[in-house]
């Protein structure tokens, strides 16, 4: 669905983002897209859709230039940012001006959408609050069908209710024919719907595995202290003692803390990424 190879950006001539950034993504999954402040996530996405060139290399989605926006690839494309405008609009005509850009478009899901979400077509856009903006745009935006369907930070502005509405949505409407791209820092809004896992640091991806292939590698647990003769791969220092993370030798199940493991990969990339091998 979409292939990067050697991809080189940057918004100056002296600051480089991506260097030979290399990624591919396959449909039927809803991949976590992970790093810290200014690692590139957004403009990643930005890539992808074709609203910014890389100065070398390429991406192609569905097989086609993402760069050259094509309609043909744009309406197989939605993106859902995290700093968006909206127009004083009403949500209905919202829907019917831009709905047709996407061949797909699925008008009784976005009904049904709009009423888990508790809004009205009559709502007139500029007046909702955050949250029921944010609201909006991912119903309309599971609604187009889009093949690759790209958010940024969208539990960003939900209550907690709305999140787990939100966890629902998204696994009752995206198909095996969709490739969802989510980028996130609330990790733990979104652990039980991510996966594989996309780590970014650096310009480079450093991390990329799904929850199956974790499980196996790696065990999570909590220990009373930490023993001269004990070396987790990782750990950190907590109320209820040391949440940490070990290599999988026995092959036991253990839930996988994403948070913990953003950490650790950060921190032991190499010792880490070992586990894998």
């Amino acid at each position: 669905m979409v292939k990067i190879e050697n991809l080189s950006f940057g918004y100056t001539k002296k600051q480089t983002l991506f260097d030979q950034l290399r990624l591919q993504l396959q449909p039927g999954n809803i991949y976590g897209l992970l790093g810290r402040n200014g690692a590139g996530k957004t403009t990643l996405l930005k890539v992808m859709t074709g609203l910014v060139f890389p100065g070398e290399g390429s991406c192609r989605v569905a097989g086609y230039d993402a760069s050259e926006r094509m309609p043909a690839c744009l309406e197989d494309i939605c993106f859902i940012p995290e700093e968006y405008h909206l127009p004083s609009v009403k949500i209905e005509s919202y829907v019917s001006i831009n709905a047709p850009f996407y061949k797909r478009f699925d008008y009784e899901k976005l009904g049904w959408l709009l009423r888990e979400f508790q809004l009205n077509p009559q709502n007139r856009l500029h007046q909702l609050s955050y949250g029921q903006k944010k609201k909006f745009l991912l119903a309309f935006g599971l609604s187009t069908s889009a093949r690759l369907l790209l958010m940024d930070e969208p539990t960003n502005g939900l209550d907690i209710p709305s999140k787990s509405q939100f966890r629902k949505v998204i696994a009752a409407s995206v198909n095996e024919e969709q490739c969802v791209v989510i980028s996130t820092h609330q990790v733990r809004d979104l652990e039980n719907l991510i996966d594989p896992i996309i780590i970014i640091d650096e310009g480079r991806i450093i991390f990329q595995q799904s929850l199956e292939d974790i499980s196996s590698a790696l065990f999570f647990e909590t220990l009373p202290e930490i023993k001269e003769n004990q070396q987790p791969l990782y750990y950190e220092e907590g109320l209820a003692g040391y949440a940490a993370i070990t290599p999988n030798v026995q092959s036991k199940d253990s839930r996988i803390d994403i948070e913990l493991l953003f950490n650790g990969v950060i921190a032991n990339n190499k010792g880490i990424n070992n586990e894998f091998k």
